[in-house]
């Protein structure tokens, strides 16, 4: 960490390391969270203390790890991707402290114990995403780049289904549950579209000549598409429903084709590589699981955990790691820390999903296994790539 600086102080101002890309702060944000909100939902869970007000605990726990620490991943990866499809310049300094400093004040207001007021609260926590839509928006736009655009689209929804949150919190209307449903279903677009291009791409560049047989086929990719997309009103509007099962189970056939035709098999001797494959089929996995809920009532915890603990938080910690190397110069080549992460975030998902379906006296100890794991897959991330985030690029080049 040689250097605090963006540019030479003859040449510009001084900006900090932290705040001189989207992806170092968030990044980092969200490696934080992941340690900081499942160590507290732990500690509700062994103590039973929460206080008194409109946000249960199991709610808060599931809203702050969507709107949190998957939001400032999602924030990350794309304020670094669209300066690369635009050829624009990264927003950084103090646009980029300021968003920052709007995602944290979301995450005060909302933890209870801080005692904001929750009108108050609701304000900061939604200004967030719409903060960072007006950030993309401009270069996207510019340039052109309708096609890329349509996150702008994702984002507003997502927005929307925070919002649906937070006005059953002000006992406006009932809005948690389709509120979830709306926030999950749009997340998993953002991975569905987000996986489609960089897992194929990742894995033939990875692999070399074998890469070659990397197979994407167009009408598996818009079954995916549409199933998927498909599902977010079926699970708003009738959740347990039979037809709501049948949808999940065609979109876990179609993500299952799909993987299957990326060869992920063929990485195992990359852990860079392999741990995006075990990420993606943690999908057809949670969305099987889905169907089976809505056709014959197993828990719904199962599904929802098998996509956010396994689909959505490996493929934040593979994507993380990749990127953290990838943009700060150095060679994609991960460590033992790292591996380790992957494998104990694995154990963490499995535990998690597993969790709900098992006797009642393993569910406990599923439990806290499974959050054990994960608290010690990030705070592996963060020993790893914290001075990595924080420190110049290795190859001199600014951002």
């Amino acid at each position: 960490m040689s250097s605090p600086s963006l540019t030479d102080r003859e040449s510009g101002p001084v900006v900090p390391i932290l705040f001189r890309y989207g992806f170092r702060c968030f990044f980092l944000f969200s490696g934080l969270a992941a340690v900081g909100l499942l160590a507290a939902w732990l500690g509700v869970l062994l103590t039973g203390a929460w206080p008194d007000g409109p946000i249960g605990a199991s709610v808060w726990h599931a809203h702050e790890m969507l709107f949190g620490m998957v939001v400032a991943a999602v924030a990350g990866f794309l304020l670094t991707a669209v300066p690369s499809w635009t050829g624009t310049k990264a927003l950084s300094g103090m646009p980029l402290v300021l968003l920052s400093a709007l995602w944290l004040a979301g995450r005060v207001a909302v933890f209870p114990w801080t005692g904001v007021p929750e009108p108050v609260a609701a304000v900061l926590d939604l200004a967030f995403l719409p903060a960072l839509g007006v950030a993309l928006a401009r270069p996207l736009i510019a340039a052109g780049k309708w096609r890329n655009s349509a996150f702008l689209v994702l984002l507003a929804l997502l927005t929307t289904a925070n919002l649906l949150i937070h006005l059953e919190w002000l006992g406006v209307a009932d809005g948690v549950d389709a509120g979830f449903a709306l926030g999950l279903g749009v997340v998993l677009m953002m991975v569905t579209v987000i996986g489609g291009r960089i897992l194929p791409a990742f894995t033939r560049n990875g692999l070399g000549a074998a890469g070659r047989t990397v197979t994407s086929w167009p009408l598996v990719e818009r079954a995916t598409l549409l199933s998927t997309l498909a599902l977010i009103p079926a699970a708003m509007i009738a959740p347990d429903s039979a037809v709501t099962g049948a949808v999940a189970l065609v979109a876990a056939a179609a993500h299952a084709v799909r993987l299957a035709g990326w060869q992920g098999w063929r990485a195992w001797r990359s852990p860079i590589l392999w741990i995006l494959h075990v990420g993606y089929l943690w999908i057809p996995v949670a969305l099987v699981l889905r169907a089976l809920h809505a056709l014959v009532d197993i828990p719904a915890a199962a599904g929802t955990h098998a996509l956010t603990v396994g689909a959505f938080a490996t493929l934040i910690l593979a994507v993380m790691s990749r990127a953290s190397l990838g943009h700060t110069g150095r060679p994609l080549l991960v460590s033992k820390a790292t591996v380790a992460a992957y494998v104990l975030l694995t154990v963490a998902a499995a535990a998690r999903t597993a969790s709900p379906l098992l006797p009642v006296d393993w569910v406990w100890p599923a439990l806290q296994g499974a959050g054990y794991a994960w608290v010690a897959a990030f705070i592996l991330f963060l020993v790893a790539y914290a001075p990595v985030l924080l420190s110049p690029r290795a190859d001199g080049r600014p951002g």
